[in-house]
């Protein structure tokens, strides 16, 4: 990678495509437009070049630097510099000498001249976060304030790039860099994408030549979001520790000894169970589990990918995120008919691969026990859709927020189609003052953008759930970035509730002799209850019935709902029930007391209740 000034710039015609990204640099390097270059995101896996992997600094110096530059640095917090090409024993030695006792300061400096006086060099700089922290300048030491100083000036200087040099910084987070380097039109960032489709069956292909192609290909569907690096470790013939791929044949057929497809099975296990121990192959294969003679091993070996892929991706998201894993589709949920009439309908869309229809996101709104969550997991299910639920990725340290909610993004973006579940999204991305040093509004303006990028329309479904949207920035309920804002409210009826705690007994498995128009007739005195108010009793009453060693009776119900105290927090329900109202998308989701309201009516309703419970 020679600077385009340079006309002794060769290329191997024989030489394999770079990757994408690598492809990028050099042509911006190649064109002028920087010498100073910053590689960030998916920096930590391996890539390929022909039939060889190579993690990122070896492939930066032996494949893209290798041939075109005569000095190669390398420059990190723990290892000082080292010279990577281009110097004998000797005149390492004496750099090592010169550059003994200086500060960063100081080894920069020295860098500089042998970059100048030696033309066609690099300087690679990994974990480059902990050179030009991402911190305000009054909280720099001086050594890095002029590390910082020196990478400015070099990206500027007309003389330095003329002399063949180029500075490459590598980070996973841009996060973690300072602002004011990353924002100077002279250094460029380059994003290293999570591998798609091609990437991973490609690195399948290689790590695992045996599998059969229609294997390669569903394994490749099934990962999507894991680097090479870790497919790797799923896939792998030949673990580098511990058992190979026929001691692991060996070791599952004898657990499955017995069961339907043993041979077949074992084969296919083995496969995707590179670098386990025994023990953990033990807990992975059940060996109590038959498999019915008509259930593809296929499957199996796809369930506990998926399994593998979970723990990998949490891991990586250091507790950012958790995998929801429905149980339960829609036709567990009881009442709620209009709601799950507009769910089915948008799962149908999903299922159809329908882009173009499918809503950006869905907002659902209601008082709290209203079933919000119980209902949306159920929906995942139904829509085939796996989900992932954002967890707490605020931090106290200096741009630590923005850099979790990017990995995040990024993890999910890559995983798609998914749905991205937010509960009690006024928490996570209310709309706040500035008592957080401007990072809430960063934070939402980073969502908004991603919200609205008409690439994740049927790729990332974003689900956020609140009973008080009031709280929440108002840009981001808009539609195209919430599309469909979905209303829950307590059951109206005694028969809709018959419904919810009906289903709950057949969620249950309770067993009762109750016919449904006693349970109605039971129900009557449940108005104003919520659905979680409803699963209370429901459940005291099959606990009453168990401890009588009795099916559930309408007096056994009786008992329970008489001896149950429902939460008295009315004021508060019937303000959050107008927010639903104002907040819905479509009036035919409302139950019929609300659907005849006009907008000013529910304004003034809206106000009514504030001034009840004094907001």
């Amino acid at each position: 990678m020679t600077n385009a000034g340079n006309t002794s710039y060769t290329e191997s015609a024989i030489r394999p495509p770079l990757p994408a990204w690598a492809e990028t640099l050099r042509q911006k390097y190649l064109a002028g437009e920087a010498s100073v270059f910053v590689l960030y995101r998916n920096v930590f896996d391996r890539y390929q070049v022909g039939d060889r992997y190579y993690t990122l600094l070896p492939f930066l110096s032996d494949v893209l630097l290798k041939d075109n530059k005569q000095r190669i640095f390398e420059l990190s917090v723990d290892r000082g510099v080292r010279v990577v090409q281009g110097s004998s024993p000797q005149g390492k030695a004496e750099l090592y000498r010169h550059l003994e006792g200086k500060g960063l300061a100081g080894i920069f400096e020295s860098l500089e001249r042998q970059m100048l006086e030696q033309r066609s060099s690099a300087l690679l700089i990994p974990y480059a976060g902990t050179i030009f922290p991402a911190a305000e300048p009054h909280f720099l030491s001086l050594d890095e304030r002029g590390a910082f100083t020196a990478l400015h000036r070099w990206s500027l200087d007309e003389e330095f790039a003329d002399r063949d040099n180029v500075v490459i910084l590598v980070s996973e987070s841009l996060a973690d860099i300072s602002p004011a380097l990353l924002t100077h039109p002279r250094v460029v960032a380059i994003e290293l994408p999570v591998p798609d489709h091609e990437a991973r069956r490609a690195a399948i292909r290689h790590y695992a030549p045996t599998m059969p192609n229609s294997e390669a290909d569903l394994l490749a569907d099934q990962t999507a979001g894991l680097r090479l690096i870790q497919l790797a470790s799923i896939v792998a013939s030949e673990a580098p520790q511990g058992l190979n791929e026929m001691q692991r044949r060996s070791l599952i057929a004898e657990l499955l000894a017995g069961s339907p497809n043993a041979s077949e099975r074992a084969q296919r296990l083995a496969a995707i169970t590179a670098g386990m121990a025994p023990s953990e192959i033990q807990q992975l294969v059940d060996p109590t589990r038959a498999l019915p003679d008509a259930e593809d091993p296929a499957n199996e070996m796809m369930a506990v990918v998926r399994q593998r892929k979970r723990e990998l991706i949490e891991k990586e998201c250091a507790g950012l995120i958790e995998f929801i894993e429905p149980r339960h589709g829609l036709d567990t949920v009881g009442g709620n008919e209009h709601i799950k009439g507009e769910l089915l309908e948008i799962a149908r869309l999903i299922r159809s691969g329908d882009r173009a229809r499918a809503p950006m996101g869905l907002l659902a709104v209601g008082p709290m026990g209203a079933g919000k969550t119980f209902v949306i997991k159920a929906f995942l299910k139904e829509a085939g859709l796996s989900g992932v639920a954002l967890k707490n990725f605020r931090s106290k340290w200096v741009g630590s927020t923005e850099a979790n909610l990017e990995r995040v993004l990024a993890t999910v973006k890559a995983m798609g189609p998914i749905a991205l579940v937010i509960d009690e999204g006024d928490r996570s991305f209310g709309s706040g003052g500035d008592s957080d040093g401007g990072t809430g509004s960063r934070v939402i303006a980073r969502l908004k953008e991603f919200m609205s990028d008409p690439e994740n329309r049927g790729q990332v479904l974003f689900i956020l759930m609140t009973n008080r949207p009031d709280k929440l920035d108002t840009d981001i309920k808009r539609p195209g970035r919430l599309d469909r804002k979905i209303p829950f409210f307590y059951a109206e009826t005694a028969a809709e509730r018959a419904a919810v705690v009906g289903a709950i007994f057949r969620r249950y498995d309770v067993a009762r002799e109750l016919d449904d128009a006693a349970l109605q007739d039971a129900c009557e005195a449940l108005d104003g209850y919520s659905n979680a108010d409803l699963e209370a009793v429901a459940l005291l009453a099959a606990e009453f019935a168990e401890r009588e060693r009795t099916p559930l009776t309408a007096a056994v119900l009786a008992r329970a709902i008489d001896d149950f105290m429902p939460p008295q927090e009315v004021a508060m329900v019937r303000y959050m029930e107008m927010l639903a109202v104002s907040e819905t998308s479509r009036r035919s989701l409302l139950p019929q007391r609300f659907r005849s309201l006009s907008v000013q009516e529910v304004q003034t309703r809206l106000a009514d209740c504030r001034r009840q419970i004094n907001l």
